[in-house]
């Protein structure tokens, strides 16, 4: 840490790792992916040394979440530490493979960033997922990447005609999300870097490929790479302020004594990620046609609204409570020399 001016000084981050194929049916990743393994001129940064990789082959090639398990529930102490036995499932195995690849998990000589690309079938846009609040580096990176496209919006409504411009337009708004309770944390496969940074775009269904959801990933991430190339440069970053919303609360459906799902999301709810859930609002809807009302004390935001995937996880949606992090400026340590 820097005694000056609240500037803390940070190690630069050499190796980054981009993970696609997390689930073998979230195309927008895989795809941007094998097209960086075959030509990664677009992904290349002085200073940097980027590798892409496809998280989860088997998955991929039979265009499915996942084999055994969720590899993104499977970097836990207990798989991490699990002896090589016969038997053991694909995804336990390929978490102790990826663990050792790019860590290991919790080590000095893991890989400084991992971007895990996801999508979505919620209409959640272009979200960032962070780990951590206390993170300076990761709040500091998605501060850039939200200015970065707000910039590029301005710009485009300057200059409607430039084409380069409307080429490296990201989405209008990029919402974080804080998942940083105890309740709520998982062990996902970015978890084995240093600064772990999700990246879930949609709506997109499964196994389907849209060219804006593409396009809205491709861009967020040369933003990042950006970022960590001009902070590798020594580049100071000032003090900013962050909003996200935090994990709260997973919401599941109304269920029969039997476990059976009785209620639909709300058409009031359905595809209103972000949007403000109060006290008396419409939530879910019952076969019968009757309203099931938020009785809530407070404000929520929901996201994950009916996502495809979380049916099995009896999942709903996922509320959040918004909040505003401050971040102290951040630069390169410089070593100095002996």
């Amino acid at each position: 840490m820097s005694s000056r001016c609240n500037i803390s000084g940070l190690q630069e981050a050499k190796r980054v790792a981009i993970f696609g194929g997390t689930h073998g049916n979230e195309m927008s990743g895989i795809m941007l992916v094998n097209m960086w393994i075959n030509n990664a001129a677009e992904i290349e940064r002085n200073g940097l040394v980027t590798k892409p990789f496809i998280s989860n082959p088997r998955a991929v090639e039979k265009c499915t979440r996942y084999i055994d398990t969720d590899l993104n529930r499977a970097f836990t102490p207990e798989n991490l530490s699990a002896p090589d036995v016969e038997g053991l499932q694909y995804e336990v195995q390929r978490a102790k493979e990826i663990s050792q690849m790019f860590g290991p998990k919790g080590s000095p000589g893991a890989y400084d960033v991992i971007f895990d690309l996801h999508n979505t079938t919620s209409n959640m846009g272009s979200t960032l997922i962070l780990e951590s609040s206390t993170d300076l580096f990761n709040l500091q990176m998605v501060n850039y990447i939200k200015t970065s496209t707000q910039h590029l919006n301005t710009l485009a409504k300057v200059f409607p005609c430039n084409k380069k411009i409307k080429k490296a337009m990201a989405p209008h708004t990029c919402p974080v999300l804080l998942n940083e309770n105890p309740h709520l944390k998982y062990s996902t496969t970015r978890s084995v870097a240093k600064h772990p940074i999700g990246l879930e775009v949609g709506p997109q269904p499964q196994g389907v490929l849209r060219s804006n959801v593409f396009e809205s990933m491709r861009t967020i991430l040369k933003h990042a790479l950006d970022f960590l190339e001009i902070f590798n440069s020594g580049v100071e970053f000032p003090p900013c302020t962050v909003e996200v919303f935090r994990a709260h609360e997973r919401m599941d459906y109304p269920r029969d004594t039997n476990g059976n799902i009785t209620a639909m999301v709300h058409p009031h709810l359905q595809d209103c990620d972000w949007e403000p859930l109060n006290r008396g609002d419409p939530m879910f809807l019952t076969f019968d046609g009757r309203t099931i009302l938020y009785e809530g004390a407070s404000t929520v935001y929901p996201t994950f609204i009916n996502e495809a995937a979380y049916y099995e996880k009896q999942q709903a949606f996922m509320t959040t409570c918004r909040e505003i992090l401050a971040a102290n400026a951040i630069r390169k340590t410089v070593k100095v020399k002996s």
